[in-house]
């Protein structure tokens, strides 16, 4: 699990059980159990366990109750308690239908082999308005082979991250692939959640032929990098993919050009400068690529100059605008912005991470010697897409001193790609 963001509310354990404990009548906050409630996963002891599970069996039905106890039930899941188990369960039958959700999750996380208990999941499938998507997965993840029929009548949902799920599921539980044409399509969705949604279930299918596909889905590379290697590291051990089937999926994402990606967006005519700056801002990345891929048709002054303003005024502090702009800098090979960049490279606040990378290939793309040093710093890392990327534009510079430092790297990913490299270049 991705412990990055997990602490910043900044409470004891003491603390965090002490909110939890609090009538909602006497808190300052009214919210203030829910972030208790989410905070305790990081005090993995029986206390919060029981903290959590009592906050579970309070049923007030206050609005700020409700929904702190459905935090309860995920912070369940994330910390694996089987001994809540039965109290997890007595959540199923639940009216609101996202303690449901999240209790079907908790268990799929626990997990459990207990056929009655699946059952029950499965049986949530005929019941209306639940989250069929979670359930599928749920009942997917634990191997649950009786629910199959049940499955199938969902691959037809007008939901299309249900019929992902449902498609996905089917091809897991029977290895017939016919219909995954269909998730593979959803990457080409044109709503973001449908895009993401798909990739997992390529993941959990183990459609290893969608990798190319997953590379060019116009969404934030995060997603696209965990799916090409969650399905690398069941693919290699098994035999079924080589790194060299991988590598250059690898290497587009990481680049992330947006002249490489199947964008689902267009324009109808040429926007202004000021719009496709602000487009750099859009939760959805796909917009965000497209106005990419167009101001660097532009003059390179002229939208060199706006994303040092637009830097100026709000994207330093907007981790998706933060990316694009540091992205786009070095495409344009814009040399005055290089101290920029080097501080892109180093901003250690987590929201930033990806923009770590993004800065190392920009360095690569101005090809000022002086970041190789700062570029083999970054192999030390734990980070795998800075990782990756100071290699790619290590190599950029001419250095191959980098293949050598990360050939004994802790990441076999990492290792892959030094050594293929330095086969390749000697």
């Amino acid at each position: 699990m991705d412990k990055r963001f997990a602490n910043i509310f900044n409470l004891t354990e003491d603390q965090a059980i002490a909110l939890l404990k609090t009538p909602l009548d006497q808190l300052e906050d009214q919210s203030d159990r829910y972030v208790a409630a989410s905070h305790l996963i990081n005090f993995p002891s029986e206390r919060s366990i029981n903290a959590l599970m009592e906050t579970v069996q309070d049923q007030n039905s206050e609005m700020y109750h409700r929904i702190a106890r459905r935090k309860a039930v995920e912070s369940l899941g994330r910390l694996k308690a089987s001994v809540a188990l039965p109290i997890i369960r007595s959540c199923l039958g639940d009216e609101d239908c996202y303690t449901v959700e999240n209790a079907v999750w908790a268990i799929g996380e626990i997990g459990t082999q207990d056929s009655e208990l699946l059952e029950e999941i499965a049986q949530l499938l005929e019941k209306p308005g639940q989250t069929y998507r979670v359930i599928i997965q749920t009942l997917a993840a634990l191997d649950y082979q009786a629910a199959l029929e049940r499955i199938k009548t969902f691959t037809k949902s007008d939901n299309e991250p249900i019929a992902s799920a449902a498609i996905a599921t089917v091809c897991r539980f029977t290895g017939d692939t016919t219909e995954m044409h269909k998730v593979m399509a959803f990457l080409q969705h044109s709503s973001v959640n449908a895009r993401r949604a798909c990739i997992q279930d390529l993941i959990d299918a183990r459609y290893y032929e969608g990798i190319p596909k997953i590379a060019t889905c116009p969404i934030s590379m995060v997603f696209r990098i965990r799916g090409i290697r969650l399905l690398a590291e069941a693919g290699l051990p098994a035999g079924d993919i080589t790194f060299e089937d991988i590598e250059p999926s690898l290497d587009q994402v990481i680049r992330d050009h947006p002249d490489h990606l199947e964008l689902v967006h267009e324009y109808d005519q040429m926007p202004t400068l000021d719009f496709l700056i602000n487009e750099l801002y859009h939760t959805d990345f796909g917009r965000c690529y497209l106005a990419s891929k167009t101001l660097l048709k532009l003059s390179q002054e002229t939208v060199a100059e706006a994303l040092l303003a637009t830097y100026a005024d709000k994207a330093h502090n907007d981790y998706g605008a933060h990316y694009h702009v540091v992205k786009l800098l070095g495409w344009l090979k814009y040399a005055d912005a290089y101290d920029l960049i080097v501080e892109a490279l180093h901003n250690k606040a987590p929201q930033f991470q990806k923009s770590r990378a993004a800065a190392a290939i920009a360095l690569g793309n101005l090809g000022d010697e002086r970041a190789i040093p700062l570029l083999k710093d970054n192999l030390n890392t734990k980070i795998f897409d800075l990782k990756y990327a100071s290699l790619i534009a290590l190599e950029q510079l001419g250095d191959t001193s980098g293949q050598e430092l990360a050939a004994n790297d802790s990441d076999w990913l990492i290792r892959s790609k030094a050594v293929t490299k330095a086969v390749t270049s000697h």
